[in-house]
């Protein structure tokens, strides 16, 4: 999902990554005791809006249920009405630490990572402006939808919130705040907001200030807790595959219990003043890209104007057709375009910003932004450019609607701006906006005096409006009833064996090998994946960057649909389709429905066969990933990862697999040619490769298309996969790369060895890794380096074996602050020291297995993560049975299997270190700095 939506319909947080830890217990007489409550009453149900029905329980607590029998999966969502919008003076980021601190534990789930990481849970915490939500996705089944309820409960009224646990995690939550500040053009728009807003705490970042979340108070935040982790201030959302009655009988039984507390919630009530003159923020940091741009207030989210304010924002930015875009990405002027309008409880903001290209006066581009703007206040916009808008912000509603896990999370924002029927309404009002309404809310909003502007540039060393108010909801919505309910899909079983006998393997032209797996699913929808494979090590020399653009530029038009033509036939298709290039391989992914898809087809078959390859869509590519990658050049994140490649993969320059610096990439981008690409298409493309299809749709038909596609395309140039040897030698040494005014640093460490996916010791190897820091928060790297110590916000380990070579790599990454480096290193080393010795517990290799099997099993119920895995069977020769085999194998792994492994492979002798980072000041030095 583009940026746009994001900031509209999903959670913006100043993070990397959105768990969260943290809490500590009450005393014994904090504790609810549900077995002395008196039996809760039956929830009420209040209706049923396509599919969601909504119950109420006696203590005030909002219930919506959303059965999908074809996702084999339940998600369980607790939402809980207060974000930064609620806090006061001296609690800037209150919200957001008491997200982390509940998942410290409470005295039923003592630690809660580890509970949900052993029922292969997808699971987050996140904090916005006017909400706070916890969700758990897990494997379809009583149980697991029954524990989700129970832990939800007994968290929001449980949690231990105490000193220690506060302690420990306040270097954590510092140090995602300092990431934040590594991202300039994030923090431009916080000061942006920060001005924009003189009295609303929507002005202040969710993530709080240093200061308030340094020094906040225990007996502050336990009563913050007690005050608003209450159930008549919460929303439970189940959706998934489960038993309804069972889901409201469990609800009941651990909900229902608690009371309806006395206190009485008092509604916010500061008001933003209308603007009274246009602002300017000025943002001076290293760097190397300018970003400018502008705010606009604009009413609330439930507004009737929201609707034709957002479409007025996909007439402006997106590529190929936004206004900006062409104005000022086509014209060279700036790498990127990008916007949003805020959906909020109260008046919100519409943003619009853009990279500018080395080179052009940030101001020249500012200007060219409020001409744009001022010309559609004028003149208005077409017809065609609002239906084109439409179908776009139709088209992501409409993909969204097939997946009830997102809707499950994303009614917790709708619901936090007043009802989560909003999330309906708004679709309605999208349908029905005009090119006259969207020209009245520019001429409205899009004022001078109501705009705030904002420049960043890099460095080496008028009119009042009144914004309306939040509409009376009630009387708004009425008895509204929405439409009829999408297709639901099968209950299909994800198990391997099970997908196998489902499977269709046709026979294509050419060397196409295909999987195809028919089933219902919710909504039609259908998931594709082509990866063409193509030259050797020997004809590739010198032409990886050109194998990089190829793809991008086959989807951005062909011979009779321009960019704008093809992208608008797949808004209208309600369709989304991707390419990746890689040297020998181009990968095409596309998201339809049964309906759309043979229609589709015909549009892939004109990208593969017929591409445009225009010189000016190259140019325009050229142009943005040279902007990214001269954004990177003082990042640490992608400095540490891209050292740490070139390390393990030491090629000649000219070879396709070599790693190029960043300054190589960055001049390799600016000589690639139109001819280059084309010659690479014409010689090198062809009916080679894999295919993968999984979802709704009719394989005989499909099957047509598809030899229609492929048939007589044959390469000119020999075809041999590029292999990797495991055979690399690598010696033990720390690189330092500086990165200077970088609030955060990255560690990042890795090594190589002869191995693959179907060697003996790979499941024990698999467990090692989960173990020590694949399982993320619950493992013994994020247990050591970020709860006990709290020296990062994220750390973890990943084990990569291929599915051809003899190669494998295990990596560790964490980020910190600098001057903890050395604390992160000592920590990560005796972590794996203590692995190499000791080995690992019976108990905690059982809770790695269930954890590892579970999430795997979660990711086979999206379809697809499902194509992705039966193409690389299809690569490797294999069948679903290599999964069969491989969980049999991990159910079988012994401790001692696992250590042995572990000592085999893993040596911290041939293991390189990078670390990336601002270390100038010594430690000392960068504590005080803190106070």
């Amino acid at each position: 999902m583009d940026a746009r939506h994001r900031i509209r319909t999903t959670v913006i947080r100043n993070t990397l990554f959105s768990v969260s830890l943290g809490a500590i217990a009450w005393s014994a007489g904090h504790l609810l005791p549900v077995a002395c409550a008196a039996e809760p009453a039956e929830p009420k149900m209040i209706g049923t809006i396509e599919g969601i029905t909504e119950y109420r329980l006696d203590n005030g607590l909002k219930v919506l249920l959303f059965p999908d029998p074809s996702k084999k999966s339940v998600t369980v969502n607790l939402t809980v009405f207060v974000g930064s919008r609620h806090e006061g003076y001296g609690e800037a980021g209150m919200a957001h630490l008491l997200e982390h601190m509940l998942f410290k534990g409470t005295p039923k789930h003592a630690d809660i990572p580890k509970l949900l990481t052993g029922r292969g849970a997808n699971f987050n915490g996140t904090t916005w402006y006017d909400r706070t939500n916890y969700y758990e996705t897990m494997p379809a089944g009583d149980d697991n939808m029954e524990f989700g309820i129970r832990l939800e409960a007994d968290r929001m009224v449980n949690s231990f919130v105490k000193g220690e646990d506060l302690k420990s995690e306040m270097t954590v939550v510092r140090n995602e705040f300092e990431y934040g500040e590594n991202t300039p053009e994030l923090v431009l728009s916080q000061r942006m907001m920060a001005v924009a807003y003189e009295w609303h705490n929507y002005g202040k970042s969710t993530i709080g200030n240093r200061a308030d979340i340094e020094r906040v108070p225990i007996a502050s935040l336990q009563k913050f807790y007690k005050w608003h982790y209450q159930p008549d201030n919460a929303m439970l959302v189940v959706a998934g595959q489960f038993d309804a009655k069972k889901a409201l009988e469990t609800i009941r039984k651990e909900f229902g219990t608690i009371p309806r507390p006395a206190r009485k919630l008092d509604e916010t009530y500061t008001e933003e003043p209308a603007q009274d003159g246009e602002r300017f923020v000025t943002l001076r940091r290293v760097g190397d890209v300018s970003v400018v741009g502008t705010m606009y207030h604009i009413p609330s989210g439930a507004h009737p104007d929201f609707a034709p304010i957002d479409v007025l924002e996909s007439i402006l930015t997106p590529a190929p057709s936004g206004r900006l875009y062409k104005a000022l990405v086509e014209t060279r002027k700036a790498s990127s375009v990008s916007g949003g309008a805020y959906a909020l409880h109260d008046p919100g903001l519409l943003s619009l910003s853009a990279k500018v290209i080395q080179g052009i006066e940030p101001n020249l581009v500012l200007e060219t932004i409020n001409d744009v703007v001022e010309k559609v206040r004028g003149d208005g916009v077409t017809a065609e450019e609002t239906d084109r808008a439409k179908q776009r912000l139709l088209k992501q509603i409409e993909l969204d609607a097939a997946d009830s896990t997102k809707i499950a999370v994303e009614l917790s924002n709708w619901a936090s701006q007043g009802d989560w029927r909003l999330y309906f309404l708004y679709r309605d009002r999208i349908e029905k906006v005009t090119a006259a309404d969207v020209q009245r809310v520019a001429e409205a909003y899009l004022r001078r005096d109501n705009r705030t502007v904002g420049i960043y540039t890099p460095v080496k060393k008028s009119e009042s409006i009144g914004i309306p108010e939040t509409p009376e909801l009630a009387g708004m919505i009425g008895d509204y009833k929405g439409r009829a309910s999408i297709a639901q899909g099968e209950s299909f079983d994800v198990a391997p064996d099970k997908i196998e006998a489902r499977l269709v393997r046709p026979k294509l032209p050419g060397n196409i090998k295909a999987a195809l797996l028919s089933k219902k699913t919710r909504g039609e929808a259908v998931s594709l994946r082509i990866t063409l494979r193509y030259g050797n090590e020997s004809n590739l020399r010198g032409l990886a960057t050109v194998c990089e653009f190829l793809p991008d530029l086959m989807i951005r038009g062909t011979k009779s649909l321009t960019y704008d033509q093809l992208q608008e036939t797949l808004d209208k298709e309600r369709a989304e389709l991707h390419a990746t290039g890689n040297p020998g391989e181009a990968i095409f992914t596309l998201k339809a429905n049964r309906t759309n898809l043979p229609v589709l087809l015909d549009v892939l078959r004109q990208v593969l066969r017929a591409p445009g390859l225009r010189e000016e869509e190259l140019e325009t590519l050229r142009h943005e990933a040279t902007s990214a990658l001269e954004q990177q050049q003082n990042d640490p994140a992608p400095l540490a990862f891209r050292a740490l490649r070139r390390t393990l993969n030491p090629y000649e320059a000219d070879d396709p697999r070599y790693v190029a610096t960043i300054a190589e990439e960055i001049q390799r981008y600016k000589s690639v040619t139109r001819d280059d690409v084309k010659k690479l298409y014409d010689e090198f493309l062809g009916a080679q490769g894999e295919l993968a299809i999984s979802g709704d749709f009719d394989i005989e038909a499909t099957v047509a298309a598809l030899t229609k596609i492929f048939g007589d395309w044959k390469p000119s140039q020999p075809f041999a996969e590029l292999r990797r040897s495991g055979d690399i030698k690598v010696s033990r040494g720390v690189a330092t790369i500086s990165t200077p005014e970088k609030a955060n640093a990255v560690y990042a460490a890795g090594t190589v060895f002869p191995m693959r996916d179907d060697d003996p010791d790979y499941p024990a190897l698999v467990m090692a890794d989960f173990i020590l820091g694949g399982g993320t928060l619950s493992s013994r790297l994020g247990d050591r380096v970020r709860q006990k110590e709290g020296l990062s916000y994220g750390v973890q380990s990943n084990l990569n074996a291929s599915l051809l070579d003899k190669r494998a790599a295990l990596s560790i990454m964490a980020i910190c602050n600098p001057a903890n480096m050395e604390k992160v290193k000592v920590a990560i080393d005796e972590e794996v020291a203590l692995l190499l010795k000791s080995g690992v517990t019976a108990e905690e290799l059982e809770l790695a297995k269930r954890g590892y099997l579970q999430q795997h099993e979660v990711e086979r119920t999206k379809d697809g993560s499902l194509a992705k895995i039966l193409a690389d069977n299809l690569r490797a020769g294999r069948s679903m049975k290599y999964y069969t085999d491989l969980e049999k194998r991990i159910h079988n792994t012994t401790p001692a299997e696992v250590l042995a492994a572990f000592r085999k492979y893993v040596d911290p002798k041939r293991t390189t270190i990078v670390e990336a980072g601002d270390f100038s000041k010594k430690p000392a030095e960068a504590k005080a700095g803190k106070q």
